[in-house]
């Protein structure tokens, strides 16, 4: 089953969404802005994505700018910052059991397949 991390109003997001929809696989769909992933999940998460905690936050969010932009911060206190405000999030990202994506450009999603 694919999870998608969804914010449905971002349109890369609804563009994801609909890709899935119309895909043969199975899907949930987790709204995180409404159901925030906790410090375990999201680190779960960041770990499937191969990624370091700075590369899955929206730098340009005002909530970054304002609050973490300036501090030296380090990966506990970046995922916590996401713990505490979910929009810092990059989205969509699709998760297929062990494999993980971004789906920026959305035919990433593919990679999971």
């Amino acid at each position: 089953m694919i999870t998608i991390y969804h914010n449905p109003r971002c349109g890369k997001s609804r563009e994801c969404l609909a890709f899935i929809e119309t895909s043969n696989h199975q899907f949930k769909v987790v709204k995180y802005l409404e159901n925030p992933l906790n410090f375990n999940e999201l680190s779960e998460l960041i770990r499937k994505l191969k990624l370091t905690p700075i590369e899955l936050i929206r730098t340009k969010e005002s909530i970054w700018v304002e609050n973490y932009k300036s501090r030296n911060l380090s990966d506990t206190e970046i995922i916590q910052s996401m713990v505490d405000h979910p929009i810092l999030m990059i989205r969509p990202i699709a998760v297929y059991g062990e494999k993980a994506v971004i789906a920026r450009p959305l035919e990433r999603i593919k990679e999971i397949f």
